[in-house]
Parts: C-alpha cells; sequence; structure tokens
C-alpha cells in the first residue's frame, strides 16, 4: 500500500549540508531527511582533509583566504559569495565545535587548534580531525539528529523525482516534495512539504575511477534540471590528483594534507616532477597536479605515480594521518619506509543546481545546498577544503530563509499517488549494468581530465543513444535503485558534456587539447544550461 507523508521540510541527502540543515532549523517544524543508504555514507564521511576558516588572526586574514579562493577558480568565482561564505568560516566552526566536534589540538595562538596548509592556500587555514575530518563531522552530527523528535530519517530511500504544480513550465511552477523509493519495500510513496532541499552531493561515479562512494550519482542535479532549474558549470569536474593505486583498494583518496606537510610525487625511478609544471609545485592546485600527474603517465607508459612522505619523522605520520597509515599498511604498503602508489580518480564536481544566496533554486520551495549545488564559490576550480565549509555556510543560510517564510507557506494540496499501474517488472536486468559501464568507460575516456571536440562528439553521440534505451526501459519497468541511479548519471553525463562542449577554451578543471589557451571572453560568467521547461519568471528567488 503506498503512503502519502507530509512535512514543512523535506532534506533528500545527510551528508554534512543536509544533517546540519536539519540541525539548525526550529524545533517546532516537521523534518523529513532521506538518506539512500545508512544515514553516514557519503562524500561527507570519506573527507579527510578538512574545513578552511580563517582562525589563525595573526598570519592569516579574510582578504588572503578570499583571494587564494578566487586564484584557484580561474576567474570564475562570484567574488560576492567568495567573501560573504570566507567571513561565515569562524562562527561555523565554533557551531561545529558547539556540537561537540573533536578537532585535533595544537598550537593556542591558533585558537588551540592544529590548522594545515593544502594546495592553493597562502596560510595554514584548514581546520581538521587528524586524517579523518568528515569521518567525525557526519558521526557528531548522526549522533545529535539521531536525538532530535522532530526529526524523522528515512535510510534506504531514493528519490525518483521532484514533484512540481506545474510540468510545463508555464504559470508557477512550485515545489511541493518528491516521490521517494523504499529500496526495501521497493514502494514510492509521495513526500510533500513546504519545502525541499536537494543536499544530494556530486556526480563522480559518472566516471570509471572515482574517489566517491556509490551513493555519488548526481540524483539532485539531474532531478532538478528535469523540474526546470538551470544548471551552471558542469564541466568543471576536480580530478584528485591522488588516488591509492592498488587492485584491491577501492576509491581510497589519500589526502592532499600529505602534500601539505611535505609530501612528494615522484616518478617510477624516484625522479620529483612537478616543479616543472608550476612553481608551487606539489602545493600547486589540484587540476595542475592532476594534469601533471596524467601527463606523466602518459609520456611514461606508467600505471600510476608516487608519493613520498617517509622522509618525515614515523611518529609525525602516524599522527597525523593514522587512518592512511592504517589502511595502507593493510595493502603491504608501509608509508613511514615507502612512497604510495597514486593515480587520479573523479572527485568533485564543481557546478551544478543554480542558487541564490539563500540557496534557492528557479522553482519556489526549493533549495540546493552543498555539492549538489552551483552558488558561485568555487568558479573554474575548488579550492581544497572550501567544499565543507560550502556546506555549512549554506545550510546556515537556508535554515534562516526556511525560518523566516515557513509559516506563511501553505501546505500542499494532496496530490495523486505513484502508479505503477502500466509497468511490469523487468526482465532484463542486464541492460542497466551494461549501460551503466559504458557510461562510465567513455566519460573517463572521452570526458575526463584532457578532452577534445572529436571526443566530446563521440561522448554525444553515446549518451544520446544511452538516454534513448534508459528512457524506453524508464517508461516500460518498475523502478529500481540501479535504474533510478543510472538515469540521474545519464542526465548528468549529458549536461558535462554539453557544458564542455560549449566552453572552448582551457581554463582551471577544463583542459581542451583544440583550445588549450585561456579565452578571456569566457570570463564573464559561469556556463549555463536552461532546461525546456525553464520559467523565468521565477528565476533564483525572485519570486
Amino acid at each position: 500500500m503506498r503512503k502519502e507523508h507530509q512535512f514543512d521540510v523535506l532534506i533528500i541527502g545527510s551528508g554534512a549540508a543536509g544533517l546540519s540543515l536539519a540541525l539548525r532549523l526550529p524545533e517546532q517544524l516537521k523534518i523529513a531527511v532521506i538518506a539512500k543508504r545508512e544515514l553516514r555514507e557519503g562524500n561527507t564521511y570519506y573527507a579527510q582533509g578538512g574545513i578552511s576558516a580563517v582562525l589563525d588572526k595573526e598570519e592569516d586574514s579574510v582578504e588572503s583566504h578570499v583571494t587564494d579562493t578566487l586564484n584557484a577558480g580561474a576567474g570564475l568565482c562570484d567574488e560576492a559569495t567568495v567573501r560573504m561564505v570566507v567571513e561565515k568560516g569562524p562562527e561555523n566552526i565554533q557551531w561545529l565545535l558547539d556540537q561537540g566536534v573533536a578537532f585535533t589540538e595544537d598550537e593556542p595562538k591558533r585558537g588551540g587548534y592544529h590548522l594545515t596548509r593544502e594546495g592553493g592556500h597562502s596560510h595554514r587555514r584548514v581546520i581538521h580531525a587528524a586524517d579523518a575530518t568528515g569521518k567525525e563531522m557526519e558521526n557528531t552530527l548522526e549522533s545529535r539528529i539521531r536525538n532530535k523528535p522532530n526529526v524523522t530519517l528515512f535510510e534506504h530511500h531514493n528519490a525518483v523525482d521532484l514533484i512540481t504544480s506545474n510540468k510545463r513550465g508555464k504559470g508557477e511552477n512550485r515545489c511541493l516534495g518528491s516521490y521517494i523509493l523504499d529500496m526495501k519495500s521497493g514502494r514510492v510513496d509521495t513526500f510533500l512539504a513546504k519545502f525541499t532541499i536537494l543536499a544530494t552531493g556530486g556526480a563522480s561515479k559518472v566516471y570509471l575511477y572515482t574517489s566517491n562512494p556509490d551513493v555519488a550519482t548526481g540524483d539532485g542535479i539531474a532531478m532538478a534540471w528535469r523540474a526546470g532549474c538551470r544548471v551552471a558549470n558542469m564541466e568543471f569536474i576536480q580530478f584528485h590528483p591522488t588516488c591509492l593505486f592498488h587492485p584491491h583498494a577501492k576509491s581510497f583518496l589519500i589526502t592532499e594534507a600529505l602534500r601539505g606537510e611535505g609530501a612528494r610525487l615522484l616518478l617510477a625511478n624516484g625522479k620529483r616532477f612537478m616543479p616543472e609544471f608550476d612553481e608551487r609545485a606539489e602545493l600547486a592546485p589540484r587540476d595542475i597536479v592532476a594534469r601533471a600527474i596524467d601527463h606523466e603517465m602518459k609520456r611514461t607508459g606508467d600505471d600510476c605515480v608516487y608519493l613520498d612522505i617517509s622522509h618525515k619523522p614515523v611518529d609525525f605520520i602516524q599522527s597525523h594521518f593514522p587512518t592512511i597509515y592504517n589502511n595502507c599498511l593493510k595493502f603491504g604498503i608501509d608509508i613511514t619506509k615507502e612512497p604510495i602508489p597514486v593515480v587520479p580518480a573523479a572527485h568533485y564536481t564543481c557546478g551544478g543546481i543554480m542558487t541564490d544566496q539563500r540557496a534557492r533554486t528557479d522553482i519556489p520551495n526549493l533549495f540546493a545546498i552543498g555539492e549538489a549545488a552551483y552558488t558561485g564559490l568555487h568558479g573554474a576550480n575548488r579550492m581544497a577544503s572550501n567544499s565543507l565549509l560550502e556546506c555549512l555556510v549554506f545550510a546556515q543560510l537556508a535554515s534562516e530563509e526556511i525560518a523566516r517564510k515557513a509559516k506563511s507557506t501553505p501546505y500542499p494540496e494532496t496530490i495523486a499517488l505513484w502508479d505503477e499501474s502500466r509497468v511490469t517488472d523487468s526482465d532484463e536486468e542486464v541492460v542497466v549494468s551494461h549501460n551503466w559501464d559504458e557510461l562510465r568507460h567513455f566519460m573517463w575516456d572521452y570526458v575526463g581530465i584532457v578532452r577534445s571536440n572529436k571526443r566530446l562528439e563521440r561522448a554525444k553521440r553515446r549518451v544520446n543513444l544511452l538516454r534513448h534505451e534508459i528512457s524506453e526501459y524508464y517508461s516500460n519497468f518498475r523502478v529500481s535503485n540501479d535504474l533510478l541511479e543510472l538515469r540521474n548519471l545519464v542526465d548528468v553525463a549529458d549536461l558535462i558534456i554539453q557544458s564542455a562542449q560549449r566552453h572552448r577554451e582551457s581554463r582551471g578543471l577544463h583542459y581542451t587539447l583544440d583550445f588549450p589557451k585561456r579565452d578571456e571572453r569566457f570570463q564573464r560568467g559561469p556556463t549555463v544550461l536552461i532546461p525546456d521547461n525553464y520559467n523565468s519568471e521565477y528565476s533564483l528567488g525572485s519570486y
């Protein structure tokens, strides 16, 4: 029996953005939090590095953090957004401390906490919990949220599509909630809410090699696009330079903080190569380091390069990087004695659903926060450890906006329940698995670290075929989690390809062989894609 649920606030996603929003909202609001797996299974839990904020007022400054972020963004950041986020950094770190997050302690002059430095930063400003900041943060927020009586948690649930009041984009197209698949029962229920928030994370599972967990399938971006929201800067996919290269290590990230503490990148013969590519060497932004590694691997034919921190004292390595030390040891690699084999992997989606500075989208009552959103903070490249900061700040801003409008916003009226009367159970599951593999392979080969017109054209032809097959499959068979993720991934892949084809220069994370130099005509703003059902009357919170 299908059900209809009604809440004040529906939060789709349970990472740093979603949980911090739920904790910040007024306690009189009835809140639902949707998680595809267990509550903690998402990118936040696996984030090793930390959170950037100006905490050392003697050595660092807001201006320095703003400048570093703008430089990393290669001319495409929104400066007003950057400044706002940076200025709100310290108060959001204090909010985490108030929640009970245990950051690594150290020097009194830095507020009593150890600050590290990562690529693109000119000062030590990354507060962290050893090398497992995300785990500490997610565990703390989870323990807090499970004790909130006004919050109902729906684990092992996946959003199918947003429910809007007008599918054709004419007249007001308010968001009413979402259809949600209960993955254990296979039932699709209707969740209605005054406000719906997409906090679904990024889309790096669209690539064959990624540092992300399996849930990072671009669900929120794809759903918002289908509902009528604009997306921006989808060509800017950040490839983390250093993931562990080992046949049995799945998506294990080697944090940038290692390079921040002096680790060196080496070829198989022991030669250091980063100084030849950038004067900042290993501390260059991630796009430069990833392209350098990609270049050297293709030049030498090697399967990987090596990251060496073994010249540091053993106690220092084991105390600062216990997670990496212990995990590498499981694979027979002692990082205190030998270098770590590493390769680049898709890591972060810098583009996403366009929002304003209150996290509002093009559709009334629909918000987007965290990696699913495009806010203007990251521009053409994300600076290390600005992502968790963005999650916190925009969760704060969204909570203030929702609290302000909660009383005056009515509940949506009851609508038709999910209809499965004309579909059957699939007898061709191989279609899903085959298309999933094909998609991730051609995205890696043609739309990866280095692109070209021909590669993008090949990818576009293939994604068009897959979209047709998947749409036909979706129309005829009952939905499953794998089918929903594949449907979302193919939509996101198409958005990435379209954005890359429009951006005819090389800048930040987008590098194309046909246009290898920067063209300042592209510095005027983001690459914006507009869906057919977009309604300009309600763009970005103008309602």
